[in-house]
């Protein structure tokens, strides 16, 4: 029901010019969209959960109105889950977006050419996904393969006839694979008569009076259909200009039978309902409001741990730490959703401990000991690490501890890709420092921890290793919930320079981490007020300094207005202020497509450089904020790409960047509270942590099909650039650590396109459920430029096949798609 994206075969290059393909829109002000649809449901159905569930503790649940994240989330006693709930739907509708992109001559995905076999088994087989997916705490996944799943069902009520036959409730036969699809309209009976601008009476009397079912034809490359079939309809489909002419597509209001668009919405809301019901009935009422991110915080305790022989003291301190954490969170608003371990040391690294049972990760935490791996000898931490990133959450907190330099790494490159896609924070506690208690130089061993500090907005604390738990107290700051950064810089080399940053009335626990070496600072508030940094404890903040670490703790952080920070030091530094608040955003890189109706595929990969860059941004918070300035921000502070907003509705707005950072750069937010209350400061300021960049060249890959245990399964993947014949080095790495096979190179011809596969297996023991991070790296030799894709694949259960259905046809629907690229 979605706007699709335009792509092409590569047996049809010539074919570029952007159409409509049936569904209901992703932009529109006067029609329901899928967003429309997905959102409405989530906060319907959880309002519904969070009701039982609060009424069996024995509380009151008073219902929301009107519906929002932010109401439901004080309805159900978890007020700070408003803005988690928010990002939930907005992934799973972003997932439900990129169907079109994936899916553009795939019928079963859109209820088209009478697919109803086809696509109603995408839908169950989707739902076992999710429900293994949950049995595995593996949510992100789980909301990935939900968006991608609502979309097909969602589609069935704009694409087929069932409203017009008069239906007002969703057809439940479509999410029980036990029951037969009855009446279906064969393929040589026809259905439909033509019409050209109004065709709301096209279908034949006899497929109404009969009840007969079927759904609309449609084809961007060929005018063929069965004779007297429906087409989709709609500029772009070519079926519809073969007689019998028009279409039947309820999509939007101006559409083919746009009169039923709305009745046909309402249904497919409906339908959502149900679906999310037959979801919750397996997993249960809690972990069903986890799905949603409800009664969670988004905080994460993850920590990487080097456990070779030199680390007993740093083990002791993350134990400590962990225990500290835990006991003083229990029941509270920061208590962590979810615990990440990983353990490493030469040659081993992982396995990757994962849970949301606080008891349960002390007691793996407390099991950790040191050993093996040689004393201070290089070990295998960035492996480490990436299994981290790929276990936890998007847009975690990460911490590592180790006392040695990488000997993996070769890995840097896929751990970068990962903190960009993911949105991670990596923070590392080094205590390999050349240093004494009053001077600290940095480790020349510790550059790649840096440099990843750094990309990842993280901070690298060089310290010995009995001064470590004056430090770790900056893991009890940065793994609290709805933790936002306000303002980021980097110096290398460093300068002196006056940095100044804006803070709202909603900001709390506001604090400055500062790294480097021989740093000098003062720090003013917006009433004037001022603390050098050789006052540890002052009217204004409490500053601990640990070697090269600083972290200033202001003790009213309620002074809204503009703050400054002089940095005096020509050493390279770190600057990071962050705070506690409930306003926040979230983005995604997107291709825009616009004619006939606007619409946007989501990239997990580097955007190009070459062209405009578009971001879908997400406001986080009570709804009242409204974006003003989006930048571009380089980490140099040497340049601002300022990006032109537009407003899409439910708190998204599209902002479209004309010129990028030939370099690195973050993404600031400046924006307006709409609040009527007079002491509020009603502008706010935000930034990404993590630093992105642009690429030359493009890379996507496609998952296609379902993956099941002990079968071999293929990922198509497309270089596109605008040079001929350049030769570009390809690696991939899952985090599985299943084997694979791909091209190692890859040259594009004359197009600029080459297109890859990678075929990855796994174990006929494999747990359905269990998640792997796929991350193709392909980097052009000549300029050293990298670009990546980046994909969440999990091992799927098979469903059982209707009966009568031939098993040939049940796998049909896992067919891959090969060749197709993105029109740019």
């Amino acid at each position: 029901m979605l706007t699709r994206p335009i792509f092409t075969a590569v047996f049809f290059l010539s074919f570029t010019t952007q159409m409509n393909i049936q569904a209901f829109k992703v932009i529109s002000t006067s029609s329901n969209t899928h967003q429309n649809i997905t959102g409405a449901a989530i906060l319907q159905k959880s309002a519904d959960v969070c009701r039982d569930h609060i009424l069996e503790q024995g509380q009151n649940f008073v219902q929301p109105d009107p519906l929002t994240a932010e109401t439901l989330a004080v309805a159900c006693h978890s007020p700070a889950s408003a803005s988690t709930l928010k990002s939930v739907i907005t992934d799973i509708s972003s997932s439900n977006a990129k169907v079109d992109g994936k899916h553009v001559f795939d019928a079963e995905y859109h209820f088209d050419d009478e697919s109803f076999e086809r696509a109603r088994n995408l839908i169950t087989q989707g739902v076992s996904d999710v429900k293994a997916s949950l049995k595995q705490k593996n949510y992100e996944y789980a909301r990935q393969r939900l968006g991608e799943t609502l979309h097909t069902l969602q589609d069935f009520y704009s694409h087929s006839n069932w409203i017009e036959l008069g239906n007002r409730s969703p057809y439940s036969t479509l999410i029980k694979p036990s029951l037969p699809l009855d009446n279906l309209a064969d393929v040589n009976t026809p259905t439909c008569s033509s019409c050209d601008d109004d065709c709301t009476g096209n279908i034949l009397e006899t497929i109404i009076t009969q009840k007969k079912l079927t759904s609309g034809y449609f084809s961007l490359l060929s005018p063929n259909k069965p004779k007297g079939k429906c087409s989709h309809g709609g500029l772009g489909d070519l079926t519809s200009l073969v007689t019998p002419k028009g279409g039947i597509n309820k999509d939007g209001t101006t559409t083919a039978h746009g009169s039923l668009h709305f009745v046909a919405a309402n249904v497919a809301t409906a339908a959502t309902r149900d679906l999310l019901q037959d979801i919750r009935e397996a997993a249960g009422n809690v972990e069903f409001l986890r799905l949603m991110g409800i009664f969670q915080s988004s905080s994460v305790l993850c920590f990487v741990v080097d456990t070779s022989a030199s680390m007993t003291e740093e083990i002791a301190e993350v134990k400590r730490i962990t225990s500290f954490i835990i006991d003083s969170r229990r029941g509270t608003m920061d208590e962590p959703s979810a615990y990440v371990l990983v353990p490493f040391n030469d040659p081993g690294f992982g396995p990757v401990y994962k849970t949301t049972d606080p008891a349960e990760f002390k007691t793996e935490v407390n099991a950790l000991s040191a050993g093996g791996g040689g004393a201070d000898d290089p070990e295998m931490s960035l492996s480490g690490l990436w299994l981290a990133l790929a276990a936890a959450p998007l847009a975690s907190e990460i911490f590592l501890f180790t006392d040695a330099e990488p000997k993996d790494t070769e890995m840097k490159s896929t751990v970068l890709a990962l903190i960009e896609s993911t949105k991670s924070t990596v923070n590392f506690m080094l205590t390999n420092p050349l240093t004494n208690t009053t001077r600290s130089l940095s480790n020349p061993v510790n550059q790649v921890y840096e440099d990843l500090a750094v990309a990842s907005g993280g901070l690298a604390i060089e310290v010995p290793k009995e001064l470590l738990p004056n430090a770790t107290s900056v893991i009890n700051g940065t793994s609290i919930s709805s933790l936002v950064t306000i303002f980021q810089a980097v110096r290398d080399p460093g300068t002196v320079q006056l940095f100044s940053f804006l803070v709202d009335s909603s900001v709390e626990n506001l604090t400055l981490y500062i790294t480097g070496n021989s740093t000098r600072f003062t720090i003013t508030a917006p009433s004037g007020q001022s603390q050098s940094s050789g006052q540890s404890d002052g009217s204004l903040a409490v500053i601990q300094s640990v070697v090269n670490f600083h972290m200033v703790q202001v003790k009213n952080s309620s002074q809204a207005g503009v703050w400054n920070i002089y940095m005096n030091s020509t050493q390279p530094y770190t600057l990071k202020v962050t705070g506690k608040s409930s306003i926040n955003f979230q983005f995604d890189f997107v291709e825009v497509y616009q004619v006939p109706h606007p619409g946007y595929t989501v990239f997990k990969s580097r955007p190009r450089s070459d062209g405009n860059v578009t971001l879908l941004l997400s406001m986080l918070g009570s709804g009242s904020e409204v974006p003003t300035i989006v930048l571009l921000v380089e980490p140099s502070g040497s340049g601002f790409h300022t990006g032109l907003l537009e407003d899409v509705g439910n708190g998204d707005y599209l902002v479209t960047v004309t010129t990028v950072p030939k370099g690195e750069f973050f993404v600031r937010v400046i924006g307006q509270t709409n609040s009527s209350s007079t002491s509020d400061y009603h502008s706010f300021q935000r930034q990404s942590s993590t630093r992105h960049r642009a690429s030359s060249f493009g890379v996507t890959a496609v998952r296609n099909g379902t993956w099941f245990p002990g079968q071999l399964f293929s990922i198509a993947f497309t270089v596109a650039t605008n040079s001929s014949y350049s030769n570009y080095t390809v690696t991939a790495r899952n985090s599985g650590q299943y084997n694979m096979t791909f091209p190692s190179s890859l040259t594009t011809g004359s197009d600029g396109r080459a297109n890859g596969v990678v075929e990855l297996s796994t174990p006929g023991n494999a747990t359905a459920g269990t998640e792997v991070i796929l991350t193709i790296e392909v980097t052009q030799p000549e300029t050293n430029d990298t670009n990546y894709a980046f994909l969440r694949l999990a091992v799927s259960r098979a469903v059982a096949p209707p009966a009568g259905l031939a098993l040939s046809l049940w796998l049909s629907a896992g067919t891959l798609l090969i060749g197709l690229v993105i029109n740019k």
